[in-house]
């Protein structure tokens, strides 16, 4: 099993039953396959990128030349992609997404030219977009607009699209975002980490746009805790005093929400018609003594950040006694360690 399935396991235990994964470097001949076969032998329903960075250093991008391609030979593998694997039908657990890094990394040609692939395949669009103010400044002088104004200059516009971060919009901009039904994925940890500010996310609900809950990467989360993500973007608007984020509306935004994100109406929810993705979590714990007895959903929120006792995805479970079935998770712990010890000594 690959090793990018230590991050997959630790979203599983953690409660997620539905994983977006935007990739976009491809170092010694890996491809996006690999990762899409480690991610479906472990159960996880997942929308997989095929990210791409085109525009290097040398051309006043931000990725060094070492790890760009070329934007003719990454339409043709997005292109392959689709049609190898996007599944359009109610509970697929495998939807391919088209996801150009970020605007200071591809050409506007390759963001352009993305957005007409996807729609003639019926697929979604995804990109970094509005995360730090430096990006602001790169995109006014090098691009001559802001990130948003951009997005919409290139077709990056609509209920199809949906956006990392989102930091900071500006208000006129989030306007827009709602009338296009555009969706964000909120980092909080992520984006404390790096500095980057507060996404404001409230108004963008309430404007229209549609709103749900990721932990990023690895190189800017050291946690892939889903349950953690929510109670970081629950405090987060406290702090911003936008509004007192209940712990039931931080769980709207991580299930209907995300669902809302990736543009489903088969998961996010129980009820009939929906995909069976249900999590249990034990009440009968240290960490969820007292106030469990009387809040159950908000001690989930509010308390420690339990690993989930069971996991249905689809129907099947996934997580039995609070372990992944079928993962030696002690192997591929090892695994993991062994590659980044390579990693550094070089």
């Amino acid at each position: 099993m690959n090793v990018v399935t230590v991050r997959h396991a630790e979203l599983m235990l953690s409660g997620c039953t539905t994983a977006a994964d935007h990739t976009y470097i491809w170092p010694n001949d890996t491809r996006v396959d690999d990762e899409l076969e480690a991610v479906a032998e472990m159960g996880l329903r997942v929308h997989c990128s095929r990210g791409s960075m085109s525009v290097g250093e040398s051309r006043g991008g931000l990725p060094p030349d070492s790890v760009v391609e070329d934007e003719d030979a990454i339409l043709a593998d997005t292109r392959r992609f689709i049609e190898e694997y996007h599944d359009d039908r109610n509970y697929a657990m495998t939807r391919i997404v088209v996801a150009p890094c970020s605007p200071f990394s591809v050409s506007e040609d390759l963001m352009r030219e993305s957005a007409e692939l996807a729609r003639s395949y019926g697929v979604h669009l995804h990109t970094h977009l509005a995360e730090t103010r430096d990006e602001e400044a790169y995109c006014r002088g090098t691009l001559g607009a802001t990130p948003v104004e951009f997005a919409e200059r290139v077709g990056w516009a609509g209920d199809d699209v949906w956006f990392a971060h989102m930091v900071h919009p500006r208000e006129e901009e989030i306007t827009r975002l709602g009338r296009h039904r555009c969706g964000a994925a909120h980092c909080p940890s992520s984006n404390m980490r790096l500095g980057s500010g507060i996404a404001p996310i409230a108004r963008m609900h309430a404007a229209g746009m549609r709103v749900g809950i990721g932990v990023d990467g690895s190189a800017s989360n050291d946690s892939s805790n889903m349950l953690g993500e929510v109670r970081q973007a629950m405090l987060l608007q406290r702090l911003t005093g936008s509004g007192d984020m209940s712990a039931r509306e931080a769980l709207w935004y991580a299930t209907r929400g995300g669902a809302a994100v990736l543009g489903r109406d088969d998961i996010g929810r129980i009820a009939p018609g929906t995909a069976a993705d249900i999590i249990g979590v034990r009440l009968d714990t240290l960490s969820m003594a007292g106030g469990a007895v009387h809040d159950p959903l908000a001690a989930l929120v509010f308390c420690s950040n339990p690993a989930v006792s069971f996991s249905l995805i689809n129907g099947r479970q996934r997580v039995v006694d609070g372990e992944l079935t079928g993962v030696d998770v002690a192997a591929q712990v090892s695994r993991h360690n062994r590659a980044a010890t390579r990693l550094i000594d070089g």
